[in-house]
């Protein structure tokens, strides 16, 4: 899943770059307000490209990880149900 969320992501960025790249070296050439339209599309990108990167799917389990400390995890597998106390 972390591939495929790193080549949205740049897909995306590459996407918003050559928006920049046409509306300027192209586009303004024929309609300055299309190139600022484009511009305003490409500004639009790269905070969706960052929540598509940093996104969490249903398998990518961070919450249960154990933390290093064996005194933690101990203590947050009782409150989970996962062990029980003697």
């Amino acid at each position: 899943m972390l591939a495929r969320r790193k080549h949205v992501y740049f897909a995306m960025m590459g996407g918003c770059i050559a928006l920049f790249v046409l509306a300027w070296g192209v586009v303004r050439l024929w309609s300055i307000p299309a190139a600022v339209a484009m511009c305003v599309v490409a500004m639009v990108i790269p905070p969706v490209a960052a929540i598509v990167a940093n996104r969490r799917g249903p398998e990518d389990r961070w919450w249960d990880d154990p933390s290093g400390d064996p005194k933690s995890d101990e203590w947050w597998d009782e409150l989970d149900g996962k062990k029980r106390r003697p």
